[in-house]
């Protein structure tokens, strides 16, 4: 028996899943963090804090144009 803790993905899915959230809800989160973490250079999120959210939130509103309503 593996004691591994999953990986962040299959976390954050699992806690979406806990949600009841719907399943094309689910992949837009997850590839919403996929792009966090490429974003950062693969840095792990847990090793980041604001300042990194801050910069992410940043460059999707001025070089991405997303609106602000999809960042909520």
């Amino acid at each position: 028996m593996d004691d591994a803790k999953p990986k962040l993905l299959e976390q954050v899915r699992q806690q979406i899943r806990l949600r009841n959230y719907s399943i094309r809800t689910e992949a837009v989160y997850a590839e919403w963090v996929k792009r966090y973490i490429r974003f950062h250079h693969y840095r792990h999120p847990a090793e980041m804090g604001a300042p990194e959210v801050e910069a992410f939130l940043t460059h999707l509103a001025v070089n991405r144009n997303v609106a602000a309503a999809t960042q909520n």
